[in-house]
């Protein structure tokens, strides 16, 4: 039992959980020089998702917007071309 846990943590409990406690320290230690919180991380990344997807879709949009207005001097030029064609 005690080779399986061994193997799961990767060193014995008692040094893994110095360890976590040591990282845990330091990591808490620069979080409070930066004024970060969990919180802040959580709703940053929240955020940053919710931007992307937002400007993903008006990305979509202007490609539309692209496409219109392409297609109003495309497409009279077209069939300017293919009237023109036509007599011949």
């Amino acid at each position: 039992m005690s080779d399986g846990i061994n193997r799961f943590l990767g060193d014995s409990p008692l040094r893994v959980l110095v360890k976590l406690v040591v990282v845990s320290i330091l990591v808490g230690f620069v979080m409070n020089v930066f004024d970060w919180y969990p919180a802040d991380i959580y709703y940053g990344i929240r955020n940053f998702l919710l931007d992307l997807w937002h400007k993903g879709f008006a990305a979509l949009g202007r490609v539309g917007d692209y496409l219109l207005l392409g297609a109003a001097v495309v497409i009279p030029a077209f069939i300017i071309l293919r009237v023109l064609s036509y007599r011949r």
